[in-house]
């Protein structure tokens, strides 16, 4: 426990024992012990037999002096840190040497830290003896794990790699809530709000001003996402410059190239759309990406694959869309419309461009992603004797099987026509969707989706025809062979357990009974919706009001005829 006292000329208790065990008169040993080791001020001598009287031990008047002076000590060393003198991190060294053999002590290590943590490089010797004593490493400031991280990678992706794994399980968790709705999902937050998440505010502490900490977790990120091609890495790149830049940390913002571009495509994922002016500035940042800086492509193209900034696009490339479709124009006479596919195309690149560090153009194809289905029009409530169409163009097949960004802009699409509540085009478009580029409509962020949109149709599932629509035709086609989709059935079920025909509720939940290999999440799920199906036998179902449509698609003037596709 006093472990270091000797070395600085202080006796211990193990003198004490030795001096006792040596003399022939204790007390008076004792008094010489206390006059050489207490608080060399004469003037107390004659005060201290006043705490005598006062039944006041010895022990504790010291034990609060020493206290009182600890802290004034760690004032001190603060403002000396903060002071302007030339020598103040002289004088914080040598105060080091001095107290560092007594870090052991409880009492004495606060004062070692605190030293520790105001100066900018602490001495190596002191850092590999804080590294290897695992006590020590535990409780020194991140100040001074930074001066260790920096040199020590392994370590460093020690600390890290748990952060990174709970903010993984958080997203994941966010996409399989049990509440579903329109209105509140998994894009609601604001990025201000998401980058005061734990495990960002965990990151931006660690790092501090550390470009070299900063530029191991970017390291970190690529190389998991290159190993899962989880796309929550991406937003978490993003989410974590950004973090920094609300901080104002120009150490590291100034030379991050991806600064400028993340704060304008913030702006844009703030206002879920992008506007004229900020797409010439995107434009710009792009343009100017010079031949041999595919690295940097490849940190936009990962901060574009993010699915904020994903969603963020999509929704405008739909509006745009919409927009030329009511002038009667082609994609091609857009500028805005080609920016926003060509970002599109470089964030749904980002796993190949990172993998290879290189960039080949490619054909967007989504433009005509919408206009495939333009000859198509439906009728109006007015004209009820048309009867709507039956299938759906071939070309609007094969561009959701064939391309990723025009997969993306059809799967958007069809949350489009589902927010317009048209359940006959619906059940015309998702059966297609059963096949898409590379299983694009079973993932879960697509299906989070879908599943709160779907809350708007809740009546149309009282129809064996629109619940097979759903369901046969589309989510139990993989089901079995995707847990993601069988939990997001459950999940639309349990929500929509009062309003689906009770016959067929009955059918698809034999069809949906986990087997025995199936987690426990998906068992839970289930089994929560037993539950209720077996109360709501017991009581009527309560009338639930529908939702308010304010989802972020902005109106658009559009002809007398009817012109929306399907």
């Amino acid at each position: 426990m006093f472990a270091g006292l000797p070395e600085l000329g202080i006796s211990n208790g193990e003198d004490l024992k030795e001096t006792l065990t040596n003399c022939t008169e204790p007390l008076k040993a004792i008094d010489q012990f206390q006059m050489e080791n207490g608080i060399l001020l004469p003037t107390l001598q004659s005060a201290l037999p006043f705490l005598d009287l006062h039944g006041t031990p010895r022990l504790e008047f010291h034990q609060s002096v020493f206290d009182e002076l600890r802290e004034k000590l760690m004032e001190r060393v603060a403002t000396i840190a903060e002071g302007k003198d030339e020598d103040r991190y002289i004088k914080l060294e040598e105060l080091l040497e001095k107290s560092f053999p007594l870090v052991k002590m409880p009492s004495i290590q606060p004062i070692v830290m605190q030293v520790l943590k105001h100066l900018p490089k602490v001495p190596e010797k002191k850092l590999k003896q804080v590294m290897a004593d695992k006590e020590l490493y535990k409780v020194c400031a991140v100040e001074v794990k930074r001066q260790i991280w920096q040199d020590n990678q392994a370590l460093f992706g020690d600390e890290v790699s748990p952060l990174l794994k709970q903010y993984i399980v958080e997203k994941e968790a966010a996409l399989f809530s049990s509440d579903l709705s329109i209105l509140h999902n998994f894009f609601s937050p604001s990025p201000k709000t998401r980058r005061q998440g734990e495990v960002v505010l965990k990151l931006t502490q660690m790092i501090g001003k550390n470009v070299k900490l900063y530029d191991m977790v970017l390291q970190f990120l690529r190389t998991l996402f290159l190993r899962t091609r989880n796309v929550h890495y991406c937003t978490l790149r993003a989410e974590l410059l950004m973090s920094l830049h609300d901080l104002d940390v120009s150490e590291i913002c100034s030379v991050d190239p991806c600064h400028k571009f993340s704060w304008c495509l913030d702006a844009c994922i703030r206002e879920k759309f992008v506007d004229a002016k900020r797409a010439r500035e995107l434009q710009g940042f792009l343009d100017g990406v010079k031949k041999g800086q595919e690295q940097v492509l490849g940190d936009l193209s990962m901060i574009l694959c993010d699915p904020f900034a994903c969603n963020t696009l999509v929704l405008s490339t739909v509006r745009n869309l919409q927009e030329l479709l009511s002038q009667d124009a082609l994609p091609r006479d857009s500028p805005d419309l080609l920016l926003l596919l060509r970002m599109l195309s470089l964030g749904q690149g980002a796993w190949d461009m990172i993998d290879s560090w290189s960039c080949s153009p490619s054909g967007f194809g989504g433009g005509n992603t919408l206009f495939a289905c333009r000859d198509q029009k439906l009728p109006s409530e007015e004209k009820t004797s048309l009867t709507y169409p039956t299938t759906l163009p071939e070309t609007f097949s094969r561009y959701i099987q064939e391309n990723r960004v025009a997969c993306e802009i059809g799967l958007y699409y069809v949350l489009h026509i589902a927010k317009q509540r048209n359940k006959n085009a619906l059940q015309r478009l998702l059966p297609a969707l059963v096949d898409t580029y590379n299983d694009m409509a079973f993932g879960d962020i697509f299906l989070h989706l879908l599943t709160g949109h779907l809350t708007l149709l809740s009546d149309e599932f009282g129809s064996e025809e629109f619940c097979t629509a759903v369901f046969d035709n589309f989510l139990l086609t993989s089901f079995s062979s995707k847990e993601n989709v069988h939990r997001h059935c459950l999940r639309l079920l349990n929500h929509l357990q009062q309003k689906v025909l009770a016959s067929y509720m009955e059918t698809v939940m034999k069809t949906l009974e986990p087997p025995k290999q199936s987690s426990e999440s998906v068992k839970e799920v289930y089994t929560l919706l037993k539950e209720k199906l077996e109360a709501s036998k017991k009581s009527p179902p309560e009338q639930e009001e529908a939702p308010s449509l304010d989802l972020g698609l902005h109106p658009v003037t559009v002809p007398s005829t009817p012109t929306t596709p399907l």
